[in-house]
């Protein structure tokens, strides 16, 4: 099924053949004690428990990315432009292990699967969290995983806290007057305005964020100009912030806002500021259940548990962990390339040891763990 998925990465909420795959996967499985319902292009899928208390919940994204695949795996992607280059189709094939193995052998609690669609963007966590279908089959806890290329398969790496930066993603457009090269007095060049704005946001973080605190401003990507000997009158400017917290998320935002609007009187141009989508909140994981895992996880053979540090990289997953207690884990898949990278090529090994791991916490977590409040 990874391979299969492999094949076939979508945008965020148009992973039509994926969720098709997916439904005909699950309409081959023992159906009784089974739910399953659909939402835009992702899927719910509830399976009973013997004696359910609580609800536990695990989580698995399902779009690829616009990334040209350079591996030479005999199952690459077949969709020119799309790979699956963030791991999930592994996130996939795992819950798909974990359903199986539960409709096999049930636990006491019920159990819900979440195959969430447009986990890249724009956010398929955040709408998924305040649907009604969602909210119908609410868990009291929810787990998910990442595959994580640095670490070998047979480790898992997680911290109680905060595990990935909150995320605003930023697009700034300049106008001013074009021209022709040799008559620079008459035009206003947008190359030279976006040129000192770039430089200037750059310092947000050096000299207006507290050392103390975590974060991060980068702009990726400039577009402006059509010749070499015309000056141009337009600019745009993308890039990302990244914090821990939301106060200096805040303040790194307002900054902006002082940079584009001194460029905007400096060079006599037209400025507008647009944060691209709702800012993504940090991804805390729970701090009890969090700690509960991670002493459990220390004895589960075959596994070695490292506590990790939090990183500057954004995962919607935080909107359901503000709706519900949970935690996320890194999963090692021995990768030379990491997240994004078109050669990237997890390990297989690691799908069957998730698939054990979490099944087996599931179980634990269902007959021995009291309900967390």
């Amino acid at each position: 099924m990874r391979r299969r998925l492999h094949r076939i990465p979508e945008a965020g909420f148009k992973e039509f053949k994926t969720q098709r795959l997916l439904l005909d996967y699950l309409a081959m499985l023992p159906q009784t004690g089974m739910q399953i319902r659909t939402w835009h292009t992702g899927i719910l899928v509830h399976i009973d428990g013997t004696n359910p208390k609580k609800r536990i919940g695990y989580r698995a994204d399902m779009d690829g990315l616009p990334i040209e695949e350079e591996t030479s795996l005999p199952f690459r992607s077949l969709h020119p432009g799309y790979m699956h280059a963030c791991g999930h189709d592994m996130h996939m094939a795992i819950a798909l292990g974990v359903l199986a193995r539960l409709l096999e052998w049930p636990v006491d609690d019920d159990v819900v699967f979440l195959f969430q669609p447009s986990e890249e963007g724009p956010s398929g966590a955040r709408l998924m969290a305040k649907s009604s279908e969602f909210a119908e089959w609410k868990p009291d806890l929810l787990v998910a995983l990442h595959i994580a290329p640095e670490h070998p398969v047979g480790t898992i790496a997680v911290k109680p806290g905060a595990l990935f930066a909150g995320v605003a993603e930023l697009a700034i457009q300049l106008a001013g007057t074009g021209g022709h090269a040799a008559f620079p007095h008459a035009a206003n060049d947008m190359v030279i305005a976006a040129s000192h704005l770039a430089a200037q946001l750059h310092t947000i973080v050096s000299r207006n964020v507290d050392p103390l605190d975590a974060a991060v401003l980068t702009i990726g990507r400039i577009e402006s100009g059509t010749r070499q000997n015309i000056i141009a009158d337009q600019a745009r400017l993308e890039g990302t912030i990244r914090a821990f917290d939301s106060e200096t998320m805040r303040c790194v935002q307002e900054r902006v806002n002082t940079l584009v609007r001194g460029i905007e009187t400096g060079f006599a141009c037209k400025a507008e500021v647009d944060y691209v989508g709702a800012v993504c909140p940090a991804l805390i994981n729970d701090e009890v259940l969090t700690r509960q895992f991670m002493d459990w996880a220390r004895h589960v053979d075959g596994v070695r548990l490292a506590e990790c540090r939090p990183a500057m990289t954004g995962e919607d997953y935080a909107y359901f962990l503000q709706e519900v207690p949970g935690f996320m884990f890194w999963l090692g898949v021995d990768s030379p390339h990491g997240l994004h990278h078109a050669r990237l090529d997890p390990q297989e090994e690691a799908i069957g040891v998730a698939i054990r791991l979490v099944s087996e916490y599931i179980a634990w977590q269902s007959a021995n763990a009291a309900h967390h409040e």
